[in-house]
């Protein structure tokens, strides 16, 4: 839509979502044994548009947080701090802790910081039910799925394609995200040139780092830094595109609520749509190839060199 709203070619909005199609499938298809190793959900993947392009920036940031001394040292995943603060290292009381300490920096009255506190340590406590609760209602689907693959198809595998929400729910990736959410407010006030203040996207950060995570081993620490530098450039990615989104939310009838201008951090401050939007502007139809013909190299890759590769070896 914002490509269609740019160009006004409705053929090249249509195309660049068939393109679009062929880059989720490829970043479904790379992140896949990461999700499954770190989560744990075997044969399930996250096709999603605003949570998979951030493992691509983790993966160069994780090398370059591997050779900073003293940094690289830094055992933050919750397991750890759990063994080293006990209690305080808990997720449920981290969660407490944290809602506390947001409540207290926006000005809360002491009931409503002891309300937030203890909204955010359920939250912490709950949501890794709720998730483990869900995947054990879809793991006879994926592997009845993956079995039935393997029948008609030897030598391939199958992988279902999910929602990320299903990842949220993971102590590492909660605990991050809350600690992003105040300091992406403070980096919108401060940045020279940034016009996007984040308010109902908050409650997306989740989403924008919850594949940075398995990266970084579920370092907590890493994750907010990586995070941080992501809001960073989404911040400026959001406040480029603000006029697109803003000139298609009013051809929808879009209720502005008053605003002159909207932006958003789910897809705004995602990196592909400055590259989806940047290009189709700067080589219209061309640009856009360029895009699906470099993902559809990387499908072919993973799925018949890399794949054939692998079982080479495994003779």
């Amino acid at each position: 839509s914002l490509v269609y709203a740019m160009t006004g070619n409705f053929a090249l909005g249509l195309y660049t979502i068939a393109v679009h199609c062929v880059v989720i499938f490829f970043l479904g298809d790379l992140i896949a044994p990461t999700i499954s190793e770190f989560y744990g959900f075997p044969n399930i993947t996250f096709p999603h548009g605003a949570s998979a392009p951030s493992y691509l920036v983790a993966k160069p940031l994780n090398w370059i947080f591997d050779r900073i001394p003293g940094f690289n040292k830094l055992e933050a995943d919750p397991e750890s701090i759990q063994k080293r603060l006990g209690i305080f290292g808990d997720s449920t009381v981290m969660g407490l802790i944290i809602g506390l300490v947001m409540g207290v920096l926006a000005g809360y009255d002491p009931k409503a910081v002891m309300q937030l506190g203890m909204q955010t340590g359920a939250v912490m406590m709950l949501m890794p039910r709720m998730v483990a609760l869900l995947m054990e209602g879809l793991a006879p689907i994926s592997e009845a799925a993956s079995d039935f693959v393997k029948k008609k198809f030897p030598g391939r595998d199958l992988y279902i394609g999910m929602d990320s929400a299903l990842s949220v729910g993971h102590p590492a990736v909660l605990s991050s995200a809350l600690l992003i959410v105040p300091i992406t407010l403070f980096l919108a006030v401060i940045l020279p040139g940034n016009t996007v203040l984040p308010f109902g996207d908050l409650a997306t950060i989740p989403f924008l780092i919850c594949l940075m995570t398995p990266v970084f081993k579920g370092n907590i620490i890493r994750t907010v830094v990586a995070g941080t530098i992501y809001m960073t450039g989404g911040l400026y990615i959001a406040t480029w595109v603000a006029p697109l989104m803003t000139s298609s939310a009013m051809a929808a009838n879009f209720d502005l609520a008053g605003n002159a201008s909207i932006s958003s951090l789910v897809d705004g401050a995602v990196w592909t749509t400055f590259i989806f939007v940047g290009l189709a502007k700067l080589l219209s139809w061309g640009g856009i190839t360029l895009i699906g013909v470099t993902a559809l190299g990387g499908l072919i890759y993973l799925n018949k060199i890399k794949a054939a590769k692998v079982i080479e070896a495994a003779k």
